[in-house]
């Protein structure tokens, strides 16, 4: 299947809510994803407009990036948050190098093993080098070992960095690439 790889527009929050909603129903998406489907279901409009605005075409802080079917339909998404040394990520640890943040990776069920999933990891790596990433990290479930097979296979490898999830006890690993 022919599909085409390209960053959202600001118009097209619509879709972009749609596609994180059902995403959010996806039978692993507590280890994926930190929020809920009814969390995510509960909030307005606007929340959406600004979040696919601020990671459309063009932005340089973010950017995602969405697989089209020949339908039209939209099949899959990632986005790429650029993080700044100097700065601290989302669990309170400090960047120190200019680095892309992989986050939100998801595949509709029916197009899972098709490749799709490297083409837009290939589509993130690009853009996370034209915006001056040293490397590019993002942090997968310790569970979530299918995620973390695909992540090796693309060339990411376990940092040695890990953080904790909740009161839990378990845990989110960091992987990386480095830029060549």
């Amino acid at each position: 299947m022919t599909y085409l790889i390209r960053s959202v527009r600001p118009e097209e929050w619509p879709a972009a809510k749609e596609l994180r909603l059902a995403a959010l129903r996806d039978p692993v998406a507590h280890l994926a994803f930190v929020e809920t489907y009814d969390e995510a279901a509960a909030r307005p409009d606007s929340f959406w407009q600004e979040r696919t605005a601020g990671a459309a075409e063009g932005a340089d802080a973010a950017q995602q990036i969405i697989a089209e079917g020949p339908d039209g339909r939209w099949v899959g998404t990632l986005t790429v948050l650029m993080e700044e040394p100097g700065t601290t990520d989302w669990a309170g640890c400090a960047v120190e190098r200019k680095q892309g943040h992989v986050v939100g990776v998801f595949v509709r069920p029916e197009e899972r093993g098709s490749g799709l999933t490297e083409v837009l990891f290939d589509a993130a790596l690009e853009w996370s080098w034209a915006h001056g990433a040293e490397r590019v990290r993002l942090i997968v479930h310790e569970g979530n070992g299918r995620a973390q097979r695909f992540y090796r296979k693309v060339g990411f490898v376990p940092s040695g960095v890990s953080v904790p999830v909740g009161e839990s006890g378990e845990r989110e690993l960091e992987f990386v690439l480095e830029r060549d």
